[in-house]
């Protein structure tokens, strides 16, 4: 798959050029009330994606950033060709001819979505926006949607070296400045918990099948047969425990530079749970409390919200 790994690896290398010319206030900017970065996303492309049409094989895979999208992609694109009845992590597996794109929705020009209409089906994409700002045809269309979800607290944790990193988003502040912005929709993709509660209109749909972060890490094995189940792609016990075993966190990390670049340490950082209780410490149990506030708010008593086991993974 070496030609979509250097089309990720070539969207975030020009991303952080481009960030580094930039002054910190320009690296986000507001459509519609969400903050979106700028090295990534446009108005335009915005604009372009509302009438995008969705065919009804697509693979969606929906969720937010730092939530585990790209541990969730390489097990999508392995289910993908497998039934393509290929072999995953083969270069003959990939089609050279075939036109490629970067495969998250809302990440490029506003040309990009001509361009997808001449990829092949299954067409495979993942999108971090929340459902009233994808496309209506997805939803007309019942496109099949993968939902993930993480604990708020891990998220909230891991979501902060992504925002340090040098000559992306650069963020200067501490982990309380941070905090505060993320609890103050402050954040690129907007506010978690709007976005969860969001999310939560639609997860009733035969068409949506939601699974949780913590709930791949208990069995990953589990999952995968449960995700290729809901796509309608059938698995022999050998193609599971390789599907299973190429998207390990060890596995995925030890290759993370040539898949993702430099990027690859940001987001393969340490593929845990519960990292959250390193940070939400004593002195600054305030973010505790915000935090337990902000989830009863928005989506306790949820569908997503009880798939979330909040009590089980976010109470010390």
């Amino acid at each position: 798959m070496k030609k979509s790994r250097k089309i990720f690896v070539d969207v975030i290398d020009k991303a952080v050029e481009a960030a580094n010319s930039m002054h910190p206030d320009e690296l986000l900017f507001s459509y519609k009330g969400t903050f979106y970065p700028t090295t990534l996303c446009s108005p335009e492309s915005f604009k372009a994606l509302e009438t995008f049409e969705a065919r009804s094989d697509d693979v969606i895979l929906a969720g937010y950033p730092k939530s585990g999208t790209n541990w969730l992609s390489q097990i999508l694109t392995d289910l993908i060709a497998i039934s393509q009845k290929k072999t995953p992590g083969r270069e003959s597996s990939v089609n050279a001819e075939d036109v490629q794109e970067f495969p998250y929705l809302e990440v490029g020009d506003a040309e990009k979505y001509e361009r997808m209409m001449k990829l092949p089906s299954p067409r495979f994409m993942v999108t971090h926006l929340r459902p009233e700002n994808l496309p209506k045809s997805i939803f007309k269309n019942k496109v099949k949607i993968l939902l993930l979800t993480r604990n708020p607290k891990d998220l909230a944790t891991s979501f902060l070296p992504f925002f340090q990193w040098p000559g992306f988003f650069s963020f200067p502040g501490t982990w309380d400045d941070f905090f505060t912005d993320f609890m103050t929709k402050k954040m690129a993709w907007g506010c978690y918990f709007e976005y969860l509660s969001e999310w939560n209109k639609y997860a009733d749909q035969e068409n949506i099948m939601t699974i949780t972060y913590e709930e791949e890490k208990e069995n990953p094995a589990l999952a995968v047969k449960n995700i290729a189940t809901f796509f309608g792609i059938p698995l022999t016990e050998e193609q599971l425990q390789l599907v299973v075993e190429r998207c390990s966190f060890q596995s995925m990390k030890k290759n993370s530079e040539k898949t993702h670049g430099t990027f690859g340490n940001i987001i393969f950082r340490k593929g845990g749970v519960s990292d959250w209780k390193n940070l939400f410490i004593e002195d600054l149990q305030d973010h505790n409390q915000k935090m337990d506030k902000a989830f009863e708010e928005h989506i306790a008593g949820t569908k997503l919200g009880k798939k979330l086991k909040y009590d089980l993974y976010c109470k010390a």
